[in-house]
């Protein structure tokens, strides 16, 4: 049985927001960032408090143990997604990785005239501007997937997208405005037929379902710490071995090479090469921590509250006049977000009389200005779920979208 109330209280955040305010905090913002349990905490407190030192680089007894726990971490997470331990990049997060996996494949990829790269209309920021800005300094032709009825991919035209002129496809698994999930599989056996690279963002899906880059098939793919438990600034970035150590570094310095002369250097095998400096010691650290957290709750136990979730919050508020809501509407395809407009009400006045409510949802374009220009909306409602929610958290957010229409009408 999956017992929310006894996981809540690994988040300490419920208990003090209670005891300084009075009231239970429903935090419905967890494709934003989920909270953090007391054991990651512990796990950096730990580094800090016993061991703290740099890593790769000392021969006495904390620096050896800083550097097993560093290295742990790789190992763990290279577990989560079925990887191997050489192909885990450590970073600032996905936007770092994305930027920090774009330059290099500019640089590696030799463009020629007519070359395309694609994408989908479901793409965060951080994925769509790095690939964008890419296409435009090298004069490449930018595609992209339409949106389906269902707010999913529109693959009708998958064979036409994707073709013998297709360099590169960049795709979410998981959009974080509609909660659908991709079929990325499908889109990465059309693209490797034409010899495209895959890139996949997994940062709205990792942590909330399985995530198997070799079932996948991807080349590389990408998320953050902060939306599975774990701590801000720390990311993880995948990529098939054998193309990581053909690929050029985008940050240059100490940890990065075998030997140096005064004309040249030579860099080491991934991953290695791409972790220039004193990385984020505790932050890789507490990531660790979280996927071993997640792991012990189980990720499909995870995932199938969630879609329980769902599956409420759409029955909840449909019964409520003036709400239209924009999300995959199939629970069992849908990561854990339920989007909604509500007639005469901006989703930012919506947010601040939940918040009245202590009900804490995020209301915007969600950096996916284009998706929101394709749904015919400037800006969105968004509650999304993990496994610290139930249902009497959907029931205070229906109460307090009643309010805000009462106040609006």
């Amino acid at each position: 049985m999956f017992d929310v109330k006894k996981i809540k209280k690994d988040f300490p955040i419920f208990e003090n927001y209670k005891r300084e305010t009075g009231r239970d905090l429903v935090f419905l913002d967890s494709a934003a960032s989920s909270q953090t349990p007391k054991v990651v905490v512990d796990a950096m407190d730990d580094y800090y408090f016993k061991y703290r030192s740099n890593i790769h680089r000392s021969a006495y007894n904390i620096g050896e143990q800083a550097t097993n726990s560093y290295e742990d971490a790789r190992k763990t997470a290279a577990e989560f997604i079925n990887a191997d331990t050489n192909e885990i990049i450590f970073t600032n997060g996905a936007t770092d990785s994305s930027n920090m996996l774009i330059y290099a494949l500019e640089k590696k990829i030799e463009w020629k005239e007519g070359d395309e790269v694609v994408t989908t209309i479901l793409e965060h920021h951080s994925n769509l501007l790095p690939l964008q800005e890419m296409a435009k300094r090298n004069g490449v032709k930018f595609r992209h997937f339409e949106m389906a009825p269902d707010f999913n991919i529109d693959y009708g035209n998958l064979d036409g997208l994707i073709n013998e002129k297709t360099r590169i496809v960049s795709m979410t698994l998981a959009s974080n405005v509609t909660g659908a999930i991709t079929d990325v599989k499908r889109v990465s056996e059309a693209a490797h037929k034409r010899g495209a690279i895959v890139i996949v963002d997994a940062t709205k899906a990792a942590g909330h379902m399985l995530v198997d880059v070799k079932s996948l098939d991807c080349d590389f793919l990408f998320f953050s710490g902060h939306k599975i438990c774990g701590p801000t600034g720390i990311g993880i970035l995948y990529g098939k071995y054998d193309i990581l150590n053909k690929m050029p570094t985008s940050s240059f310095g100490g940890g990065t090479v075998e030997d140096v002369t005064m004309e040249e250097a030579k860099y080491s095998d991934a991953p290695f090469r791409f972790e220039a400096g004193t990385p984020n010691i505790a932050g890789v650290i507490g990531l660790g921590a979280a996927i071993k957290y997640l792991e012990a709750v189980g990720v499909e136990n995870a995932r199938k509250h969630t879609q329980d979730l769902v599956a409420y919050a759409i029955k909840k508020l449909s019964t409520i006049s003036g709400v239209k809501i924009i999300c995959e509407r199939d629970h069992l395809k849908n990561i854990g977000i339920v989007s909604f407009v509500v007639d005469g009400v901006h989703p930012h006045d919506v947010g601040e009389i939940l918040n009245r409510h202590h009900v804490a949802v995020r209301g915007g374009h969600h950096c996916a200005i284009p998706l929101m220009k394709a749904l015919g909306v400037s800006a969105i409602s968004r509650a999304s779920f993990y496994i610290y929610n139930e249902e009497s958290d959907i029931d205070a957010l229906a109460e307090g979208i009643e309010e805000a229409i009462k106040i609006f009408s």
